[in-house]
């Protein structure tokens, strides 16, 4: 999930908290052979017996999905001396994690942006490793109101705003039991925003933060009417900064796919179609008519591919694990780079003005748009020219969520041309970024170079959307969850990605990375192989 302004203080540490249970069970479960949840997982309901022991003819493990959690599975995996295929539909790897180049030259990530959180974060250790630049704006946020005027008190009301969903939080967690699962997070809004402008002369600043409100669905990818405040707490995020990935996750990819690309194989542009499991393994079937046989297989789709693809798996999925796969949301966010000769907004001299159009800007419920966006849908931009040195570029990143992700993919599905894609986007976006600082409709730089929109959406690969979210009307999304992960080891069957991260890593690189980790431990645990000491492993690999 894109958290990208969740202030550090909300991410406090909670050793105590179920959250961070949750996350110390999944990184040493595996290590616990006396648990009796572990030795149900290993020999499951159709007591599946696997060889112990080191053995001549190692296991063939196949790995459907080359993303991140499919290729740190498999560089585990490997070291445990396992035989690793891995089926990519792609013709590249990386999955949601890809980037391409620029009209400035610049690499742009088209998927994940950020970092998120910093503290014994896997992937904030490779940025450091592999030299990735990192950016934190810090508080910078600036606000337009309905009527496009400069709010003066915006960040007055981005810093309650953020107060109250903090209170969220903590309300959610404590009480989980308890609250209705139809109630939203908006609600809750609501029912804080009340208290905090309780009076008639109030009413305007009362709008202006529910309007506010709405810059929920950039995180999440849906909107804040539709997020549960049940289970807001798994929303949570992993202690520290949430960093944004200013040198791109292209390095960072490259280091966790080494040794998947050095040592297994991998076929890409290869869709799987069917897992069929029986008492000889696992036959998997591809949409060229082959059928390929492994020991075991971990299917690292998208949640997204799962919802819409569960006839792929014969037998037929159990009745409780499909209920979960269907439980849990499936957000959607797309994001529009626009980029400009130069970045107009910070002046002439390339610094930000004494009131400073850096960092975030969000444009709520715009009213002067009715031809363009009669919805009057939120926009959000971030400012990537102030990124540190040779990271920066003149680009304007707006991110784009929910029904408006979903209009504008369909409308860019019908125009052949990039010159038309750029012409629909300039349009619908030109009232937004007009209001910046120094627009000038005469100048030169003041106009678009380019306007590249990712389409997620529109991507039977991804899923048809973008991460995990936890929507109003789920009744059990931990215990949902918790079932995605364990998987089907009975059948030979387990599954990995983001879905089935920690709670704290949900809907995060970290989560998937996290994800096919676990999963390559439980597999080499089932065989009664001891599981890797991991600081040892991550050792090796900066040395490396």
């Amino acid at each position: 999930m894109d958290f990208h302004h969740i202030s550090h203080t909300l991410c406090s540490h909670r050793s105590s908290s179920r959250i961070y249970q949750d996350l110390a069970s999944c990184r040493s479960a595996v290590r616990k052979y006396s648990d009796d949840t572990v030795q149900r997982l290993i020999m499951d309901v159709n007591k599946k017996t696997r060889p112990q022991g080191p053995s001549k003819s190692p296991a063939s493990i196949c790995i459907v999905g080359a993303g991140v959690a499919g290729l740190r599975c498999a560089d585990v995996l490997l070291r445990h001396g396992f035989g690793v295929t891995i089926l990519e539909g792609r013709d590249r790897i990386g999955g949601r994690v890809t980037q391409t180049k620029l009209s400035s030259g610049h690499v742009a990530d088209l998927g994940a942006n950020w970092i998120h959180g910093t503290e014994s974060n896997p992937i904030m250790d490779l940025a450091k490793i592999t030299n990735t630049s990192t950016h934190d704006w810090g508080e910078a946020f600036n606000v337009f109101d309905e009527d496009g005027k400069l709010l003066k008190d915006g960040e007055k009301l981005n810093e309650a705003l953020w107060g109250v969903i903090i209170q969220a939080f903590k309300h959610s967690a404590d009480n989980t039991a308890s609250i209705d699962p139809k109630e939203s997070l908006y609600d809750f809004f609501v029912e804080k925003v009340q208290e905090m402008f309780p009076t008639k002369e109030e009413a305007r600043e009362r709008e202006t933060m529910l309007q506010m409100t709405e810059m929920w669905g950039a995180f999440v990818g849906s909107p804040v009417q539709t997020q549960s405040l049940k289970f807001f707490w798994l929303e949570e995020c992993i202690d520290g900064e949430n960093l944004f990935c200013a040198g791109t996750y292209e390095k960072i990819l490259e280091t966790i796919a080494k040794p998947a690309l050095d040592n297994a194989k991998l076929n890409l542009s290869t869709k799987v179609i069917s897992v069929q499991s029986g008492s000889g393994g696992v036959s998997v079937r591809t949409e060229e008519g082959n059928s390929l046989d492994f020991d075991e297989v971990v299917v690292t789709c998208p949640l997204g591919w799962l919802q819409k693809n569960r006839k792929a798996f014969q037998p037929e999925l159990p009745a409780r694990f499909s209920e979960a796969i269907d439980a849990i949301g499936y957000g959607s966010l797309e994001k529009v780079y626009v980029t400009f000769p130069r970045a107009f907004w910070l002046g002439s001299d390339g610094r930000p003005d004494e009131v400073p159009h850096t960092g975030f800007t969000q444009w709520i419920s715009p009213s002067y748009t009715k031809a363009t966006n009669p919805h009057r849908w939120n926009q959000e931009v971030v400012d990537l020219a102030t990124l540190p040195g040779h990271c920066a570029h003149p680009t304007l990143l707006f991110y784009l969520y929910g029904d408006q992700s979903v209009s504008f993919a369909s409308k860019l599905s019908t125009m052949t041309t990039q010159k038309e894609r750029d012409e629909y986007l300039k349009t619908f976006l030109k009232p937004y970024y007009s209001l910046l600082p120094h627009f000038d409709e005469e100048l030169r730089d003041c106009t678009p170079v380019q306007c590249l929109a990712t389409t997620w959406i529109s991507d039977d690969l991804a899923g048809n959307g973008s991460y995990t979210t936890l929507r109003t009307g789920v009744q059990e999304a931990d215990k949902d969850i918790e079932i995605m992960r364990e998987g089907l080891p009975g059948r030979s069957i387990w599954f990995a990605g983001e879905h089935t991260a920690p709670f704290v890593a949900l809907g995060t690189v970290t989560g998937a990375y996290w994800s096919g980790e676990a999963v390559a431990d439980r597999i080499a645990s089932s065989y009664g192989l001891e599981v890797l000491d991991r600081k040892s492993t991550f050792e090796n690999e900066v040395s490396a």
